[in-house]
Order: structure tokens, then sequence, then C-alpha cells
């Protein structure tokens, strides 16, 4: 069981996120919570912080033109959105994100959408080179209000074992 808080002193209390390296077992699955909307400025903002100058993501009209009918949620955002939805069950107290392999991106995602995430956890091993820490690999899916999957990812991340992470070690964090 994860808990949620530290004490700190004498009836005084920290709330924490995150797993330890130690807290992972293979086949758990967080589902994450809450939920989030996507609203079409979350879209254009995005769009136009990564410079992504596709008219399908922001021309009302051209993407009335298309399969779709409408403006389609940039994938990038969709993706940034799942893992920023996992950091609090996953990669909280994570050291360094390693990599991402196998994106899929398997259905469209419009504005008004609901998405919401889970992750399941694949692998993990003790570093070779960094005693304690472990790298844990999950596969994170997104799924609309429908159910509908819309994308899926594996991740893998270098993470602290219990009482080598920074908020352990360091006193005000």
């Amino acid at each position: 069981m994860v808990q949620n808080w530290k004490e700190i002193g004498p009836q005084r209390y920290r709330e924490t996120f995150g797993r330890y390296y130690d807290d992972f077992v293979i086949g758990d699955v967080y589902e994450h919570r809450p939920g989030k909307t996507v609203l079409e400025s979350d879209n254009h903002l995005f769009t136009l912080l990564t410079l992504n100058t596709h008219p399908l993501h922001f021309d009302a009209e051209f993407g009335k033109g298309t399969e779709f009918k409408q403006n389609l949620v940039v994938s990038s955002y969709t993706l940034s959105l799942l893992i920023g939805m996992s950091v609090s069950d996953v990669s909280q107290k994570t050291i360094a994100n390693l990599g991402m392999d196998e994106v899929k991106f398997t259905a469209p995602v419009f504005a008004g959408d609901t998405l919401y995430g889970e992750s399941e956890v694949l692998e993990k091993r003790e570093s070779k080179s960094r005693p304690g820490q472990g790298i844990v690999t999950v596969r994170t899916t997104g799924k609309n209000q429908r159910g509908k999957t819309v994308c899926s990812f594996k991740r893998s991340m270098l993470i602290p074992a219990r009482g080598q992470a920074v908020e352990d070690t360091v006193g005000h964090y």
C-alpha cells in the first residue's frame, strides 16, 4: 500500500505522491484520475506553443472539409496529457525518464472528449550502475468517455528505492 503522507514532526504531516521502486509490482494497473475534458482552447494553445501549423488542428473550415468534419486534437497534446495524468501514480519520484516506445494513436480525439488514463507495470529491475535505484517500464493507455482507446505507449523510468528519493534526503521538501 502506498502511503500518501509522511510525518515531518509531532502532529505534522506532508502529502506525498508517487511510488518508490519497491512499490511497483509487475501486473499492477493504476487508474489515473481525474479525467480531463479537452477544450478547443487547450488544443489551440498547445498547437501554437509547439508551432504545429497543420490547419486540421485550428482551422474549423478546413476541419469541416476532412473525413472527420471537425478539427482534431493534436496528437502530441494527447500524449502529453496522458503522461501528465500518470505522474502522481508512476513518475512523481522519477529521477529520469529513460525513453518511450510503441507510441500509438488509435482513434481521433476531438475538443469535448474526456480522456482517462491507466498504466500497467510491465517490467522492473534494479539498476546495474546506480545503487538504490531501479528501472520501471509501464504501458499507459488513454481512453475517451466512450471507453475507446485513443493512445497507448510504453515508458521506462529510473526510480529511487525507498529512502533514496530527494524528498527523503532534503528536509524542506
